[in-house]
């Protein structure tokens, strides 16, 4: 359309500054990533810590009764009474939870740096990552780690950006302009 010849170049000036905002928006947020990870590794380890010290008091109480935790675990759950039924569940949930945990702080802490976020997914503890979201402070990346997820990000933005506004966005007012244009 010949009307808007003249709003080329202010149009163009802004789709350039939308760009590069967009670039920035998506260096900063990917760059709080490590970061983000960091901090969840911190409450996952402070969580694994208090794990392992309850199944530490357990085992402590099943030696002083002169049996292992096992032991232990099966006794409470042969008696009748419901309370040391329910003690005995306890002990192997508390259990499972510090292998569990374990496991998870092992993997994140010896994820590659790509391979992290695809290894915090698998081991993802809903009730930590939202303990850590309520408290998450950002910090400015000064790492490898935060400068990679800072381009990560600005590449991740600018082909949401190109690929599913700019390019179809063009092609609708090419094709109306044609249309327009053979009326």
């Amino acid at each position: 359309m010949r009307w808007t010849w003249p709003l080329r170049p202010f149009l163009s000036a802004g789709e350039k500054l939308f760009d590069r905002a967009l670039c920035v928006t998506g260096a900063v947020l990917f760059s709080q990533l490590p970061e983000f990870f960091q901090q969840y590794l911190q409450r996952l380890g402070g969580h694994l810590d208090e794990a392992r010290r309850q199944l530490e008091q357990f085992r402590q109480a099943a030696a002083h009764s002169g049996l292992t935790l096992d032991q232990l675990v099966a006794d409470v759950r042969a008696r009748n009474d419901p309370a040391l039924a329910g003690l005995g569940s306890v002990i192997v949930d508390t259990s499972r939870r510090v292998d569990t945990l374990a496991a998870a702080e092992s993997a994140l802490r010896g994820a590659h740096l790509w391979s992290r976020p695809f290894v915090f997914l698998r081991h993802f503890d809903p009730a930590i990552a939202h303990a850590t979201w309520a408290v998450f402070r950002p910090a400015v990346p000064t790492t490898f780690e935060g400068l990679a997820y800072a381009a990560l990000g600005m590449a991740v933005m600018l082909a949401l950006y190109h690929g599913a506004v700019r390019g179809p966005v063009g092609r609708a007012w090419r094709r109306r302009s044609a249309v327009q244009e053979g009326v």
